[in-house]
C-alpha cells in the first residue's frame, strides 16, 4: 500500500480488522448495508462466502480507495503514521466525502492536530459524535471513534 507508506499501511492492517471484525460473508450490517469482510461495502453479494485471501485483497484495495482522496483532502498528513492511519480508517467508515467535509479534515489542514483527533469523536460542545447509524447510537461505533482518536493522539 504505497500510498500511505508501509509503517501506516501495517498500523491500518492492525486496526481496521479489529474495529470492523471479520466475516467471511457477505451479510447485512445492523443497518441494513450489504456488508462482507472487513466491513467492505463495494461488490457485495450477500450470503456468498468469501476466503480469508479475497478478504485481505479485498480490504487492500478499499483502503487504498480512502486513502487518495484522504491524502488529497489532508494533505498534511503525509508522512504522519498515526494521524493518516486513524483518518483513513474514520473515513474507510464514514466515508471520503463525509470525511473531508468533517471538522476533523478541517482541523488537521489548520495544522491543529489534537483538535482534528478530538473532532472524531467530540464536538466542541463535549457531545459524542460520528457514533450513531440509522439515527442509533451503535456501542461499537463509540468504541471504534475513541480508539481512532487514540490512535491519532499518539506523538502529539
Amino acid at each position: 500500500m504505497g500510498v500511505v507508506g508501509a509503517a501506516t499501511a501495517a498500523l491500518l492492517f492492525s486496526i481496521v480488522p479489529q474495529f470492523e471484525g471479520v466475516v467471511l460473508r457477505g451479510y447485512l450490517d445492523p443497518v441494513g448495508i450489504p456488508t462482507k469482510c472487513m466491513g467492505d461495502t463495494h461488490d457485495v453479494v450477500v450470503g456468498k462466502a468469501y476466503s480469508d485471501a479475497e478478504c485481505r485483497e479485498s480490504l487492500e484495495t478499499q483502503l487504498i480507495v480512502h486513502a487518495e482522496p484522504v491524502l488529497k483532502c489532508t494533505p498534511g498528513l503525509k508522512g504522519r503514521v498515526y494521524q493518516l492511519g486513524a483518518a483513513v480508517s474514520f473515513a474507510y467508515n464514514i466515508g471520503t466525502a463525509a470525511y473531508c467535509g468533517s471538522t476533523t479534515a478541517r482541523r488537521f489542514n489548520a495544522g491543529d492536530y489534537r483538535g482534528a483527533c478530538k473532532a472524531m469523536n467530540e464536538s466542541d460542545s463535549g457531545k459524542a459524535q460520528w457514533v450513531t447509524s440509522g439515527g442509533r447510537v451503535l456501542p461499537g461505533l463509540v468504541k471504534r471513534r475513541a480508539n481512532e482518536r487514540a490512535i491519532c493522539e499518539v506523538g502529539l
